[in-house]
């Protein structure tokens, strides 16, 4: 379960995320969404502890990530698919994390065939395309087996072929008794993926509901539309309202 208590980040007078209190609970996938800039990467990196908050907390279940004693096998993250060494192979990089954690080269073996990598298990990080190092990142988030991941814009990049298996995936995960907190744009295929949905702007909360209450005729678009008409800052436009 990830639960962050009036969370808070701010760069000098800016608030990137400003009192923020939510819950991801096990066995759900739940979505995070929000308009550019609204703080919802701010908000996943202070849950892994890659940046400290300026005032409140961010748990996973029940504890910063820093307290459990093997972070791997608790959190799988993707954050920025950009981060692996471009001159490693897709192998060595998925080993080399691995042994890091303590977990056997055969766990990678086994996550490349998963995530649909294994006849690239030879090419190095930097000729692969941008869908398959989002493909790359999933196996590594899922090395150590764990209980929560956390995927920010998982199908980036993706084929349909691929948004599909990624829903497949966490909707699987979820099954399993997971915590499985998503980012994305895309309301559509949220709506398919989802369970609950935490809509933040301006680093505030907007709202949270359950895709299953949403009104007979109303998608998420909409609802998610109406609860950020006054925070999304680059709508087309909307120069009356900071768009310029």
């Amino acid at each position: 379960m990830i639960e962050t208590f009036r969370l808070t980040k701010r760069h000098r007078a800016i608030a990137a995320v400003d009192d923020l209190t939510l819950s991801a609970t096990d066995g759900q996938v739940t979505g995070f969404v929000g308009p550019n800039g609204s703080g919802k990467t701010s908000t996943m990196r202070m849950v892994v502890g890659l940046d400290r908050p300026t005032a409140g907390t961010a748990t996973i279940d029940g504890r910063p990530l820093r307290e459990h004693r093997a972070p791997q096998r608790v959190v799988g993250v993707v954050l920025d698919g950009r981060g692996a060494p471009g001159g490693m192979t897709t192998r060595a990089h998925l080993r080399w994390l691995a042994a890091a954690g303590g977990i056997a080269d055969q766990r990678a073996d086994e996550l490349l065939e998963e995530v649909g990598l294994a006849s690239a298990a030879s090419r190095r990080i930097a000729a692969l395309s941008m869908g398959m190092r989002q493909r790359l990142g999933i196996a590594a988030a899922l090395l150590g087996d764990p209980g929560t991941l956390i995927l920010d814009e998982p199908v980036n990049g993706l084929d349909p072929d691929g948004v599909r298996w990624v829903r497949h995936l966490v909707r699987r995960l979820a099954a399993e008794g997971r915590c499985v907190l998503v980012s994305s744009h895309l309301m559509a295929e949220m709506q398919q993926t989802a369970d609950r949905v935490v809509v933040i702007g301006a680093g505030r909360l907007l709202g949270q509901f359950d895709i299953g209450d949403l009104e007979e005729g109303t998608s998420l678009e909409d609802a998610y539309l109406r609860l950020t008409a006054d925070v999304a800052q680059y709508r087309a436009g909307a120069t009356g309202r900071g768009g310029q």
